[in-house]
């Protein structure tokens, strides 16, 4: 039986989540639906651990990598939300997976499996294993899901590429296309959020919601309005790239992680 926590302070959210859950798999308990930070360290430090957690990030009493500070957790963490720029911080918790809402049960199915497979990665016990080894599993399985290649279609050829060639994906005017360093430009049919999970996030940064950028095609950055940044790539783009006050500080530590 596979028991699951939920931390949602969006009440119908967490009831949908909750549904789903229990809709797609079986053998599963959903033992509670938790709203806030100070619920949920009350739960965690009173209760068994469950086997995962789903855990939205903004609650109403701030963010929940709060919980994770007051309360050492070793179960494995989905972190769910709207806003993608916290992806760096859910991976140094627990965090085995970050899905954007809303959430399909196909997204949902996969992370998952993606737990089931951790698991089966371990010694066949019912004990969880620490925060160092879960890590070590999550970088092993992550590192294999990212591509080094991916097709790309010109006229009537289908074209191998690989990742590494890629200096940035942009979306404009509803298309999605790649620009290469010779300065090649290939449209693709998926959408900038699928195409992000095909890349690995140590080479790739999601700037904002028309670019994707590769770390060696970065040339500078500039203080912007507002205490955003203005990145500028080694290639021309056509449009200014422009990074958000909060994804500011996210794209600095990206940048020195190397």
């Amino acid at each position: 039986m596979l028991t699951v926590l939920i931390i949602e302070d969006e009440i119908k959210t967490a009831r949908e989540l909750k549904k789903s859950i229990e809709q797609s798999f079986e053998e599963v308990t959903v033992l509670d639906m938790l709203a806030s930070i100070k619920s949920a360290v009350r739960w965690l430090k009173e209760n068994s651990r469950p086997d995962i957690i789903f855990s939205d990030i903004q609650l109403a009493d701030g963010l929940s990598f709060e919980i994770f500070r007051q309360v050492e957790v070793q179960t494995p963490i989905i972190f769910c939300t709207a806003y993608d720029e916290y992806a760096i911080d859910a991976f140094k918790t627990n965090g085995i997976d970050y899905l954007l809402k809303p959430i399909d049960d196909d997204k949902l199915k996969q992370s998952i499996q993606k737990y089931q497979n951790l698991k089966k990665a371990l010694v066949p016990t019912d004990r969880l294993p620490n925060y160092t080894t879960i890590q070590t599993l999550v970088n092993s399985v992550s590192e294999n899901q990212y591509k080094k290649t991916v097709l790309v279609h010109f006229q009537e050829k289908i074209i191998p590429l690989a990742t590494e060639q890629i200096a940035y994906i942009h979306y404009e005017l509803g298309n999605v296309y790649i620009m290469t360093f010779e300065k090649k430009r290939y449209f693709i049919n998926q959408t900038l959020d699928e195409f992000e999970t095909l890349l690995h996030p140590d080479q790739f940064f999601r700037a904002n919601r028309q670019f994707i950028v590769n770390r060696t095609a970065i040339q500078s950055l500039e203080n912007y309005f507002s205490r955003r940044m203005l990145l500028k790539l080694q290639l021309p783009v056509s449009q200014e790239i422009i990074i958000s006050k909060t994804k500011s500080p996210l794209l600095i530590k990206w940048i020195e992680k190397f």
